[in-house]
């Protein structure tokens, strides 16, 4: 996958955070769980962004692992707020969707870059 179609589409879901994020922060008021879904999930685009601009094979790796560790911990994040009726389920589920797309493509791209890939589990 091109990395300009990932950051796109990290950058887009990093948007649809930042917005449930003043959903849930403006309207039901909750300030702990939204702040750790807020650092979560925008974070998987800033590491695609810093591995874009990797100095090496290994740099771009680490990053793109750390943005595949926020999109699970992010997948997390929207559950609980889910399942705690904090966010609409349907909307959720969408969003649910979406990281796990973004957890897929990163997934895929850390089998392809790391030299042991028998150690990553999806």
């Amino acid at each position: 996958m091109n990395d300009n179609n990932l950051y796109n589409k990290c950058y887009a879901f990093a948007i649809r955070i930042v917005k449930a994020y003043q959903h849930l922060s403006s309207e039901k008021k909750e300030f702990i769980l939204s702040k750790q879904l807020l650092r979560s999930g925008t974070s998987i685009g800033a590491n695609v962004a810093e591995a874009n601009g990797g100095i090496s094979t290994a740099d771009f790796s680490s990053k793109i692992s750390l943005a595949y560790k926020e999109s699970l911990e992010t997948k997390y994040w929207l559950s609980l707020l889910r399942d705690t009726n904090y966010l609409d389920g349907l909307v959720t589920e969408s969003m649910l969707k979406d990281v796990d797309e973004l957890s897929k493509i990163l997934f895929s791209i850390l089998k392809s870059t790391r030299i042991n890939p028998k150690h990553l589990k999806p």
